[in-house]
């Protein structure tokens, strides 16, 4: 486990100490600095990793405000799970599936799958103009798949459909999700 794996999964561990939020099995870590995703596992007492994959998060950098279009830090949980057995390449909008990549929407921003976000850090994800799931933060897919490992985003965070259909298929509702620099 690299050490900035380490420190943000300690991170998030002390963040759901101080908020008394229960740890999930699976714990969801996002490195904006290194467009990086790593999913870990709690095996009883140690967590095991569970490997480390590219992600796009927001062109704009880092931000919480509303309005910002950038990517929130802080602990998050993923709240919805939207498009669960659409092929990939599914166009979203409002959620809702409205299309194709491959027929005529090669351009579209949400594809593949959606994993909703709140944030659970009152004043700095969570209520007012800092809402996360307000802001609807997604992890989602893209159908500019080159785009992936570079800051492109509008706030949310893009993965491969590659990586993001086993993980959408992996992780329950409730996942908790720590975006850190």
């Amino acid at each position: 486990m690299s050490g900035n794996s380490s420190r943000s999964l300690a991170d998030c561990l002390c963040k759901c100490r101080q908020l008394d939020i229960p740890i999930t099995r699976w714990v969801f870590l996002v490195n904006a600095a290194g467009q990086t995703v790593s999913l870990f596992e709690k095996f009883s007492a140690s967590w095991h990793p569970g490997g480390k994959m590219p992600c796009s998060t927001s062109r704009f950098g880092i931000g919480q405000t509303e309005g910002s279009n950038g990517t929130p830090l802080g602990l998050h949980r993923i709240v919805e799970k939207i498009g669960g057995g659409w092929p990939a390449g599914t166009v979203f909008k409002g959620r809702q599936p409205i299309g194709y990549t491959w027929r005529g929407m090669p351009d579209a921003k949400i594809t593949t799958r959606i994993l909703w976000l709140e944030g659970l850090e009152p004043g700095l994800n969570r209520g007012g103009n800092v809402d996360s799931h307000a802001r609807y933060i997604y992890i989602h897919g893209t159908a500019d798949q080159l785009s992936i490992g570079k800051p492109t985003s509008c706030g949310c965070i893009h993965l491969a459909d590659a990586d993001l259909i086993p993980l959408f298929d992996l992780l329950p509702s409730s996942t908790l999700v720590w975006i850190g620099q």
